[in-house]
Formats: C-alpha cells, structure tokens, sequence
C-alpha cells in the first residue's frame, strides 16, 4: 500500500534532495541570489522562488500521472515533441556544472577543515552514488528521504545555535537595511536553473495516483525544499554584507559558533547532501536509459548504471579543478537559467496545462 509520505511528502524531499548541493547547502548559492537586496529583500526573493517551485512542480507531477512520463525523455516528449533533443543536451550541461560544483564543494570542505586531499572526498562522493544508482530507484528513495530528514534537524540545530550565539546581530541587520531592488528577479532566475531539475524527481511520481495527490505534492515540494535555505538565510545574516566574500559561507558560521562536535555532525550532514544531489541527477540520465530498453522490449544491464555514474562524475570533476565554486555559480547558471524557462516553464503552462485540463483522469 502506498503511504502518504510516498504520495504527499516524498516528491518534495527528493526535490530537496537534488538541488540543495548544487548550491545553498554552502551557503554561495544563497549569496549570490539573495544577498544584493538585503535581509528583507533576500527574504521576499527566496519567498518569489518557492512560490514559482510549488505551481510548477504542481502542474509538471500531475502531467508527468497523466502520461505516465516518470523518466524525463517520455516526459519532454509531451511537452517539446522532437524538440525534447534540446531538453537533453541542456540538461546534461546543467549535471555537468552542477556536480562540478559539488564536487568543488566537496574538496573545500574538506581540505579547509581537516588537511584532507580533495582526491578523498571525491572518491568517497564516487563510490557512495555508483552503490545507491547500482540498486536502483527503492533504496535511493530511502536514502534521500532520511538524509532530508536529517537534514532538516541540522539545519533548525544550525539556526537556533546562531540566534542564541548572534541573535543580536540577526536582528540589527534585519532592522538596518531596506528593501533593495532586485528581489523579484533574483527569485524568478533562483527558481528557472533549479526547475531544470525536474527530470531527476520524475522516477518517484509514480506513487502518485490522483490529480489532488499530483497537486498537493506540487504545492508541498516548494516549502519542503526552501525551508533550509531560509533558516540558512537568517543564520548568515548576522554577518552580513561581510560573509559574503567567504567561498563557503557554512563554514564561516561554523568557525563562529565554535561548537566541534556539531561542526562536525553538520559537515558529514552536508557531505551526504552532496551525495543525494549527484545520485538523483544520474539515477535520472539511467531511467532515461532504461526506458530507452525497454522501448526495445530489453533489459538494462545493472552494471552500466555505476558506470555510468563514475563516467559522469569524473568528467564533471575533471572541470571542477579548473574553476572555482564562486565562478561556476556566478558565470554558469544565470546563463543557462533562460534556457530552462524557454524549455521547461513556457511549454508546461501552454501544452502541458492545455493536456492536463483536457484529460479526465
């Protein structure tokens, strides 16, 4: 029997799962969205994107039940037809920054704190998601849905540790800066890369079986998946403007708080969301492939889905060593995030919704 969390809960934390690596498990995403118009504006503008996350993954879960599209290549086929192809090449652009940006992350995190080689970090980020793709779409749900949990209990540990450290200070800039411009956009743009994520919840959505479980999940993944980044948000805004010069502003916080046996509970929590954010996108590329298969009436191999992920992750590692965290964020996503309304946004609430509301089911 499908539970409740499965039909209403688990969308959002994969969700979660997937985009929070990419970049506001560090703290730089949130930095260079939000931090321009100022404590309040920064809040309006986290509050712009988990608007625009919930109406759309809203409408894209119930497409994706009505078609039936729970790999990303029968899905874009609804909405792009023999346009999907520049869906693809898009999106493997995007898993190839995003993970290089992990992966940057990953090293940083741990050199700047225990002396480790980056290598370390990157073998162990390897051989973690090559397991969880080898066994497929069951134990990746589990492990992404109690990773977010855990997360979760960190994060609110993180934010109550700043407020009883800093609060003061939370509260003076709070009170100190005006609304700045540009909020709205920083949303809007925040949201459109993140949307470009989509493909990698699609394999949970067949939990889903009515249209008012599709809508629920759509309208509950966009408060599941920001709630962090705004206890984040508030954390960092007792140093703020300064911390935003700091290329892992997490780390920054820590170091203040000067709590070790935390600050190392919080860093292996945030490794493993390096973990969720690299499994979900590759395990999406894998159902691609074995939808492609199964077209051929065959089964993929088992095998080739940790080489696949190895291949992947080594590739967008390699890239990693030659750009750091800060440009890759800066420089990649605003480019691509236009691409992905254009692709994503604009098809799903003109064919997609046009097919939703003409279906019955």
């Amino acid at each position: 029997m499908v539970s409740f969390f499965q039909r209403y809960l688990l969308p959002g934390f994969v969700y979660q799962s997937v985009i929070i690596a990419g970049g506001y498990a560090t703290g730089r995403e949130i930095v260079e969205f939000f931090f321009e118009p100022g404590p309040l504006g920064g809040l309006l503008g986290i509050l712009v994107a988990m608007t625009i996350w919930s109406i759309t993954l809203a409408a894209c879960f119930e497409l994706a039940r009505i078609t039936k599209s729970y790999d990303y290549k029968t899905y874009f086929n609804q909405t792009l037809g023999r346009f999907s192809i520049l869906f693809e090449i898009v999106y493997m652009l995007q898993i190839v920054l995003v993970i290089s940006i992990v992966g940057a992350a990953a090293g940083e995190l741990l050199s700047e704190n225990y002396g480790i080689p980056s290598v370390w970090g990157t073998v162990t980020m390897m051989l973690s998601v090559g397991v969880l793709v080898f066994y497929g779409s069951s134990l990746i749900e589990k492990f992404l849905s109690i990773w977010s949990l855990l997360l979760y209990m960190a994060y609110a540990a993180f934010v109550i540790l700043c407020i009883s450290v800093f609060g003061d200070r939370i509260a003076e800039n709070f009170a100190s800066y005006p609304i700045g411009d540009g909020w709205f956009k920083g949303g809007l743009t925040y949201s459109g890369y993140n949307l470009a994520t989509i493909p990698a919840v699609l394999f949970c959505i067949n939990h889903i079986k009515t249209r008012k479980e599709a809508i629920c999940a759509g309208l509950l993944s966009g408060p599941i998946a920001m709630i962090p980044g705004i206890f984040f948000f508030v954390a960092m805004m007792g140093y703020y403007p300064e911390i935003m010069d700091r290329s892992l502003p997490v780390n920054y916080l820590l170091e203040l708080l000067d709590v070790p046996v935390f600050k190392v509970i919080f860093q292996i929590i945030l490794f493993g969301t390096f973990i969720e954010t690299c499994t979900a996108m590759i395990h999406s590329i894998n159902e691609r492939i074995a939808t492609s298969y199964h077209h051929k009436d065959k089964e993929m191999p088992r095998f080739l889905r940790p080489l696949i992920a190895i291949f992947i992750l080594f590739t967008a590692i390699v890239l990693a060593t030659k750009f750091g965290i800060v440009n890759l964020i800066s420089q990649g996503y605003g480019t691509l995030t236009w691409i992905f309304i254009i692709l994503i946004i604009i098809p799903l609430f003109t064919i997609g919704m046009w097919k939703i509301i003409k279906s019955d089911e």
